[in-house]
C-alpha cells in the first residue's frame, strides 16, 4: 500500500510541476512557446514509443526463439503470464554475454521478456521463474508506459529552459528567470523519473512474489546476477550503459553491491536460502551516506534494501 501511495504522490508532483510551469509561462508572453514545446516533446516520446522495441532489439541483438527451440522458457512465461491474467508475451534472448532479464514492449499485448544468453545456465529453475515473474510483473503493470508519461516532464522543461534562457525580446529579464526555473525544475523532474523506476522496480519484486514464487529464490537471483555482473567483461558494461534501466539489477553497480551483499550469503555458497533471508529481516540495514546518495541517480533501489524488502514479504 505505502509503495502505491508513493506512485500516486509522485505522478501528482510531477504534473502539479507542469501545471506550475504552465501558469508561469501563461503570465509571460511565451505562451505560444511552451506549447510548442509541450508538442514536440509529446511527438518526440510517441515517436520513440513507437520505435523503441525496434531500437532495443537491434541494440540487444535479440533473437525471438519458438517453443520448440526453448520449451522450459516457454513453459515457465506461459504459465506467469496466465497467473498474470495478461497476453502471453513474446520470448526472446539478447546475444549480450551480462546476465540479466528484461521485458519491453509498447503496451500489455505487445509485452515481449526477454533472457540474456548470460543468464541461461547461471540460475536454478527456481530462480529463472522468480525473474520471468518479475519481468511479467512489469508488463502487467504498464511500467514502460508510465515511465513514458513520466518523462515527459523533464523533457518539456528542458526545452522550456532551452527556449526561455536564450530568448530575447522585452522583457528578457523575466523570460531569463523562466528559463532558470525551467533548468532547475528538469533537474528535479530527472530525479523524480529516476525515483519513479525504483520504485517500479520494488513493485515488480512484489508481483513476482504474487504470482507464487518465494522471495528467497528472487533474492538468490539477484545476488547471482549481481555477482555474474560484477565478473563481466568492462566493455560489455560500457556498451550496456544506456540500457541498464530495462534490466533486472545495475550491472554498473555491481561491483560495489557485491562487497555489500557478502553479508547476506553466511554460508559462502554462492546463493541466498530461506534462512539466510530471514536473517535479514530481523536486521538492521546500514546504507552508507555515499550510497544513499548515488541511489538517487540511479534507476535501481539499493541492492541491500530491496533484498530486506524481499525478507518483508517472505513467510
Amino acid at each position: 500500500m505505502w509503495l502505491q501511495i508513493r506512485m500516486y504522490l509522485l505522478l501528482a508532483a510531477m504534473f502539479g510541476i507542469v501545471y506550475a510551469l504552465l501558469v508561469v509561462v501563461a503570465g509571460s508572453y511565451g505562451v505560444g512557446g511552451f506549447f510548442f514545446y509541450a508538442i514536440l516533446a509529446s511527438v518526440m516520446l510517441l515517436i520513440q514509443y513507437m520505435i523503441g522495441p525496434k531500437m532495443v532489439e537491434w541494440s540487444m541483438k535479440i533473437r525471438y526463439v519458438s517453443e520448440q527451440e526453448e520449451p522450459e522458457l516457454h513453459r515457465i512465461v506461459s504459465e506467469l503470464s496466465q497467473k498474470a491474467g495478461i497476453k502471453k508475451p513474446r520470448v526472446c534472448i539478447s546475444g549480450v554475454q551480462v546476465p540479466n532479464a528484461f521485458a519491453f514492449g509498447r503496451s500489455i499485448s505487445d509485452g515481449r521478456v526477454c533472457v540474456t544468453s548470460g543468464i541461461m545456465n547461471l540460475l536454478s529453475k527456481e530462480e529463472l521463474r522468480a525473474v520471468l515473474g518479475h519481468e511479467i510483473s512489469h508488463l502487467k503493470n504498464r511500467d514502460v508506459m508510465v515511465i513514458t508519461m513520466l518523462s515527459v516532464v523533464p523533457m518539456i522543461c528542458w526545452y522550456l529552459s532551452w527556449s526561455f534562457m536564450f530568448s530575447g525580446g522585452r522583457n528578457r529579464d523575466n523570460t531569463a528567470m523562466v528559463g532558470l526555473v525551467a533548468l532547475a525544475l528538469y533537474f528535479i523532474t530527472n530525479l523524480l523519473v529516476l525515483y519513479g523506476s525504483r520504485i517500479r522496480e520494488y513493485y515488480a519484486d512484489k508481483g513476482s512474489v504474487e504470482l507464487g514464487n518465494q522471495p528467497h529464490h528472487l533474492a538468490s537471483a539477484l545476488y547471482k546476477l549481481v555477482y555474474g555482473s560484477a565478473r563481466a567483461d568492462r566493455n560489455a558494461l560500457k556498451q550496456m550503459e544506456g540500457y541498464k534501466a530495462f534490466f533486472l539489477n545495475d550491472p554498473s553497480r555491481a561491483a560495489n553491491e557485491l562487497r555489500e551483499m557478502k553479508v547476506i550469503d553466511s554460508d559462502m555458497s554462492g546463493s541466498v536460502d530461506q534462512t539466510e533471508l530471514m536473517n535479514i529481516r530481523n536486521k538492521k540495514i546500514n546504507v552508507s551516506g555515499t550510497d544513499k546518495f548515488m541511489e538517487m541517480f540511479s534507476t535501481h533501489p539499493n541492492m541491500l534494501k530491496r533484498i530486506k524488502h524481499l525478507s518483508e514479504l517472505s513467510g
